[in-house]
């Protein structure tokens, strides 16, 4: 049964569907007016600094404003219905990242297949999470961490920012690779979740970097490793957790996306852009400030990205057997 979220989120994506035009034919003149940059999280966050970051970059470099709209909610998919169905013209793009490829498998009855629906465009930057435990945990190192839970099964609890983000599904796939037996407390938000935290009434998260790297560094909980498959620029000291767990990595990746049928010039034009951007100290000092880094890409290959992430991801979720719907 289809519930009044998706129902919303359904009506939003057709009414939107009879409102779009045919794509424009001077693709060579783009852009010429400002173009929608629509992301699906809310405005302050670590996704909406990232947009707001591109979109500057964008507007100095193209001469025209990319003027970031949120559109939160769903996980993201309201923003992403309300960009597929917008005209494929090259002014309406989407902030698309791992939440895309996860949100494939998660939301059973989405009214849209993303990878068929859009046209990757390129790739902005990637950024790990980072596994902490309260200090109480008698644990200094990854493997300590998974003996320790294998000989105290269904004692230890994980915090997440929720149902499906990346940072519940990094915990879910750690498990599926470790086999630890450990049980899922979601918050909303992780802000929310990292004082049980510390405090020990939840033993470990695994959350985006800047802030858990923060709370690491002031001394409140105890870092054991990041998501990405080596240790990561911005925290060299702290290991890979792909050092004891081989195959493990949950980098979460940021990008943009078009609408299907934009045409190919203009999906040239906003990559050779945003690739010559990465390549700026100015962007890439920006990028270390939240744990990034500039990950550039042809259009081609931000698509194969996606397309591997969707399928591990898929996999994880069914491991998890997590559904929002």
């Amino acid at each position: 049964m289809i519930g009044r979220s998706h129902a919303a989120l359904l009506g939003l994506f057709f009414a939107s569907l009879l409102a779009a035009s045919p794509a424009p034919s001077r693709a060579g003149d783009y852009p010429d007016h400002p173009v929608r940059f629509i992301n699906g999280f809310a405005a302050g966050g670590p996704v909406d600094t990232v947009a707001r970051i591109m979109a500057q970059t964008l507007s100095d470099r193209l001469g025209q404003q990319f003027v970031v709209e949120n559109r939160p909610g769903s996980g993201g998919n309201i923003a992403t219905a309300a960009g597929i169905s917008s005209p494929p013209d090259g002014y309406t793009v989407m902030f698309t990242g791992s939440n895309n490829a996860i949100s494939a498998s998660l939301y059973k009855h989405l009214p849209f297949d993303f990878m068929r629906d859009t046209v990757p465009v390129a790739m902005f930057t990637e950024v790990p999470n980072m596994m902490i435990v309260s200090n109480a945990m008698p644990v200094k190192t990854v493997q300590e961490f998974i003996d320790y839970c294998k000989a105290n099964p269904g004692k230890i609890s994980f915090a997440s920012s929720g149902n499906g983000t990346t940072v519940h599904m990094s915990a879910e796939y750690f498990k599926a690779l470790t086999k630890c037996d450990m049980l899922h407390v979601p918050y909303r938000g992780s802000a929310l979740a990292m004082p049980d935290v510390i405090s020990n009434k939840v033993q470990l998260i695994f959350d985006n970097l800047p802030t858990a790297a923060e709370q690491a560094r002031g001394g409140t909980v105890r870092a054991l490793g990041v998501t990405s498959a080596k240790r990561w620029p911005s925290v060299p000291d702290v290991p890979a957790i792909a050092e004891t767990v081989p195959g493990y990595e949950a980098t979460v990746f940021y990008g943009m996306s078009a609408p299907k049928g934009t045409p190919s010039e203009i999906v040239a034009t906003l990559n050779k852009a945003i690739n010559e951007a990465l390549k700026d100290p100015k962007l890439v000092a920006r990028f270390a400030e939240i744990g990034g880094v500039p990950t550039p890409m042809t259009p081609e290959a931000y698509g194969k990205h996606i397309a591997a992430e969707t399928g591990k991801w898929r996999k994880v979720v069914e491991f998890a057997g997590a559904s929002v719907d």
